[in-house]
């Protein structure tokens, strides 16, 4: 689009697309990194969120640096990591991994972290973190068969997706849901606000 700097979004989530286009803002390209996301050992929640967004970031700048088309763009990445305590459980892809979060979530209460990382035209880097606390119901077999059964959960921070089926078993939510889905709005807005990108440019169109 002709009249605003370039944003790419380091990121290929389908969510954090949909986060972005709902904010009014369509990425100008997709750069998705490939970085190892294992939390480091003794590692807390909030230093493993911190630490992979701007990973992702730097992986992402990489790339971009060498691309004459999308050089100097802002480069907006994220991650998010959900919590019981201070363990950090797993973006899901295995069975038994989903039902094992699943079972440690349900009936209490659990913490999703979510780092913005922003990379502006001049190479700076900014970072925001944000915390929402979720408390599921309890969970009986029938809801973690038939929800394991769903797919929904793979590939998923905790096993779950909040704007999915999940959604039905989160009792109370203190914080931003969009931060729980995977990009916190009101802090990533925000965050480009400051740093001089126009987040309103592309809000006439956005109906």
């Amino acid at each position: 689009m002709i009249g605003r700097p370039k944003l790419v979004l380091a990121s290929g989530s389908p969510r954090r697309v949909t986060l972005v286009n709902q904010a009014g803002i369509e990425p100008d390209a997709l750069r998705p990194t490939d970085i190892d996301e294992t939390p480091k050992r003794g590692e807390l929640p909030r230093a493993c969120a911190n630490r992979l967004a701007r990973a992702k970031a730097e992986a992402a700048f990489s790339l971009v640096n060498v691309d004459e088309e999308l050089r100097g763009a802002y480069i907006l990445s994220a991650d998010t990591v959900v919590a019981v305590g201070r363990r950090i459980l797993p973006k899901a892809e295995l069975l038994d991994e989903a039902a094992q979060c699943l079972r440690l979530l349900s009936g209490r209460n659990h913490r999703v972290h979510t780092a913005v990382c922003l990379v502006t035209p001049a190479g700076a880097f900014r970072q925001r973190l944000v915390e929402t606390k979720v408390r599921f119901k309890r969970l009986n077999e029938e809801d973690i068969e038939a929800y394991l059964a769903s797919g929904e959960w793979r590939g998923k921070a905790g096993a779950y997706a909040a704007q999915g089926i999940a959604g039905t078993f989160i009792v109370k939510l203190v914080g931003s849901y969009s931060n729980v889905v995977g990009l916190p709005l009101y802090e990533t807005t925000a965050l480009l606000h400051g740093e001089g990108y126009p987040i309103r440019f592309g809000w006439l169109n956005a109906v």
